[in-house]
């Protein structure tokens, strides 16, 4: 029986990650239906993390969006202020040489 996209719980994560320790990997995978790669993934973020490596939940994507969205709010508007300050230089220029292609002077 093959499964579709399905998203775990951190309870069954942890479950399938003991079962393997008692079990074996193969064996704990194949009972469960969660391919080896992302078993060793898992186990990857439990041996960094423990348990808490399992509890990303909406709210800290939800975090991580608004600084990013802040983020480039800040970046365009550092953009904006430098193109006003360039195209202030290319008046001034103007002004005094009579063209605003620095090469030119």
């Amino acid at each position: 029986m093959s499964r579709s996209y399905k998203k775990w719980s951190k309870k069954e994560k942890l479950a399938i990650l003991k079962a393997a320790e008692e079990e074996g990997v193969v064996s704990a995978c194949r009972k469960h239906e969660v391919s080896t790669a992302t078993f060793y993934h898992w186990k990857k973020v439990y041996d960094q993390h423990g348990e808490a490596g399992f509890q990303q939940d909406k709210s800290s994507s939800e975090q991580i969006y608004k600084k990013l969205e802040e983020e480039n709010r800040r970046l365009k508007k550092l953009l904006v202020d430098k193109d006003l300050a360039l195209e202030v230089q290319k008046e001034l220029l103007k002004k005094k040489f009579g063209t605003d292609d620095p090469r030119k002077i």
